[in-house]
């Protein structure tokens, strides 16, 4: 495996409705999956907020998986908490392939979790630009010995891109550790 980011651009997604259930089940069958392996998990979270942390220790004895979650809305938290560099910040914007890669890799080394997932998006309805328009959301999973990036389009208002943020998210990182 290798620690160069793996990427893939997803495009534009529908917007459809995510309700707490789905989210709740996600979480639910990640903590199965990092419970086996015995790893925990770290979030860095830009334009969510903390909502994927938030459905993460929603479940009782998510202190067994998840280890914590770093909140980092301004571009000085993401330097600040997880070590992205200014420069790569200033180069990229961000929400950026590069802001979301070093971000989850951020994650990993300032928390000791041998698993992370970053988030870096514009969530709207402010925001958007012709190169970024609102909906735009960069991921970056950190998994040992290997990044991974990915960059979704979401529809609907802030709320649904936030959302579907987080089912995204979650369950790439499901679908990966369920191999």
């Amino acid at each position: 495996m290798s620690d160069q980011p793996g990427r893939e651009d997803v495009g534009a997604v529908d917007p459809v409705e995510v309700g707490d259930d789905e989210l709740l089940a996600l979480a639910h069958d990640l903590s199965l999956r990092l419970l086996a392996r015995g790893w925990l998990l770290a979030t860095a979270e830009s334009c969510t907020g903390g909502l994927i942390a938030a459905t993460c220790t929603e479940l009782s004895g998510s202190s067994a998986w998840f280890e914590r979650g770093f909140v980092t809305y301004s571009n000085a938290a993401k330097s600040d908490l997880l070590g992205v560099p200014p420069a790569l910040i200033a180069a990229h914007g961000a929400v950026s392939e590069p802001v979301a890669a070093a971000m989850a890799q951020g994650a990993c080394a300032r928390s000791g979790a041998q698993v992370s997932l970053a988030v870096t998006g514009v969530a709207g309805p402010t925001g958007g630009s012709a190169d970024k328009p609102v909906g735009t959301v960069w991921f970056g999973w950190s998994l040992p010995g290997h990044v991974h990036v990915e960059r979704c389009l979401y529809g609907g208002d802030r709320r649904a891109v936030r959302r579907q943020t987080v089912r995204h998210a979650l369950r790439w990182l499901v679908d990966r550790l369920a191999a």
